[in-house]
């Protein structure tokens, strides 16, 4: 039998089989309970009878001359319904037998076969206790009940023949009713499971109904939630906030690819109006044509950092940028970052203030690590008035090492504080000071460097920013006073080079 594909028809299923095979079994045993107890009430109604004619025939014994007058008188007094008792010799002779009471009849409709109770009795000469036992099967079962006795001093066996057909016609009985009442009650159950199959799940037709309905043109849609808690209420919330969660996705990324498109834009249009420009024109002297040269230079410089900066974010959303660790020193990775950004600086009239440094080793990318300090000081130096100063710190706090960066600019909004760390935010309109537009950046590196701040396990967050400043801190996991996660020795000069030239500051 093929298994039904439908889980509502496999719910019945499963639910008729589990009904069923209890019924089955119930039917079983008490069936055979009932077998049991009828056949002890024979066997108690055989023990009563043959007691009875065992007490008279002793009573006859003493009214009677002779056994086989006290035998005839013994069983011409004693007659039971449906019982015909009969008396044997030693040998299992057959010597007298007793009538049946014209009402019995089973008795009538079969006899008993005393041939073959005597036959059975030759077999049990041995006994000397009260033996009950069946004789024949089918419609001539007979129970039988012996017991030898002493008459007159000479040994014989009574005995009493029930027959077995009120059994076997009541077992038959309830037989028939079971085999018609379990296959009525199973579908019955099956026809109430099928229905209350339907009502369970009609909640989850509504849901895959819905659910075939939604795209990515309509992702707002939810699903139906019953007003019932239970697991299918459960399932379409669960369902539903993974929903939420891709419309989010869907829209982050809606706007990254309009924010991409948008930044990606500009430096290419610089670049080819200035192309048009100049070749629009014959003749041009050596000096206009360096200045738009050095135009689209620029342009070019920016063009590349936007497509540096998605390349970065792409490999690290798909996981596809594995961290180079390495012992070193993050006092060395703060002092280069000092070093690349004085000039810059010194270009915009502001003053680079580094705090006394202490050694704090690390296991890390130096790369990585530096480039989230050339963003943030980039950023400080760029929203700093004329003569202001950026501070950068490195300091340790229990387990952490803090990295911070602050500047005396004007601060972030603080409707747009909860904003900067998005791709593409920017908030120049409030913290650029004259002249600093062209050479704002895209608006990616907060979120980049929040995720290199994460993936060396620890946090990039801003600590405060109003009208004194702005402070950013990086704060990275600081290993035990007894470890050495950094390298056993001061660098070299040749591993300060290195440093020094892992990396440097931001095209301009």
């Amino acid at each position: 039998m093929r298994w039904p594909q439908s889980l509502r028809a496999r719910l019945t299923l499963w639910y008729t089989l589990v009904l069923g095979a209890p019924l089955v079994a119930f039917a079983g045993a008490s069936f055979l309970v009932l077998e049991r107890a009828l056949l002890h009430r024979a066997d108690s109604f055989l023990d009563e009878t043959l007691g009875a004619f065992t007490t008279e025939l002793a009573s006859e014994q003493q009214e009677e001359a002779t056994a086989p007058k006290a035998i005839a008188s013994s069983l011409r007094d004693v007659q039971f319904r449906d019982v015909r008792l009969a008396v044997f010799d030693a040998r299992g002779g057959l010597l007298a037998s007793g009538t049946v009471d014209t009402s019995a009849r089973y008795a009538l409709r079969h006899p008993v076969d005393l041939a073959r109770v005597g036959a059975e009795l030759r077999r049990r000469l041995e006994t000397t206790t009260r033996d009950v036992f069946t004789v024949g099967s089918g419609e001539r079962a007979y129970r039988v009940a012996a017991e030898p006795v002493a008459i007159f001093g000479s040994r014989y066996l009574v005995a009493a023949a029930y027959p077995l057909h009120g059994n076997r016609e009541t077992l038959e009985a309830v037989g028939t009713s079971y085999f018609i009442a379990i296959p009525l009650l199973l579908l019955i159950a099956s026809l109430g499971g099928y229905f209350l199959a339907g009502r369970s799940l009609s909640p989850v037709a509504a849901m895959s109904a819905r659910a075939a309905e939604i795209s990515s043109t309509n992702l707002n849609e939810r699903l139906p939630v019953g007003p019932r808690r239970d697991e299918l209420s459960a399932l379409a919330l669960v369902i539903n906030s993974l929903l939420e969660r891709l419309e989010q996705a869907f829209a982050q990324q809606r706007r990254f690819m309009a924010d991409a498109s948008h930044e990606l834009r500009t430096p290419v249009a610089v670049l080819r109006t200035e192309a048009d420009v100049t070749l629009s024109r014959s003749n041009r002297s050596e000096a206009e044509y360096r200045e738009s040269v050095a135009v689209m230079r620029d342009s070019a410089q920016r063009l590349g950092r936007i497509v540096d900066d998605l390349f970065l974010l792409a490999r690290a959303d798909a996981g596809h940028l594995p961290l180079r660790r390495e012992a070193l020193y993050l006092e060395d990775i703060v002092d280069e970052s000092a070093r690349a950004v004085r000039s810059l600086a010194q270009e915009r009239g502001v003053r680079i203030d580094l705090l006394p440094l202490e050694d704090s080793p690390f296991n890390g990318d130096a790369d990585l690590l530096g480039r989230v300090l050339l963003n943030l000081l980039d950023n400080a130096i760029k929203h700093s008035p004329v003569g202001g100063t950026v501070t950068l710190s490195l300091t340790r706090c229990g387990h952490e090492y803090h990295i911070t960066v602050a500047d005396v600019g004007p601060g972030i909004p603080a409707d747009a504080q909860t904003q900067i760390f998005e791709r593409f935010f920017r908030a120049d309109k409030s913290r650029s000071r004259e002249g600093a537009g062209d050479t704002s950046g895209a608006g990616l590196g907060l979120a980049i460097g929040r995720w290199i701040a994460e993936a060396h396990d620890g946090r990039l967050e801003l600590v405060r920013s109003d009208a004194r400043g702005t402070e950013f801190r990086v704060a990275l996991p600081a290993p035990d006073d007894d470890s050495s996660a950094g390298p056993s020795a001061t660098p070299t000069t040749d591993e300060h080079d290195r440093l020094a030239t892992s990396f440097t500051a931001p095209d301009r």
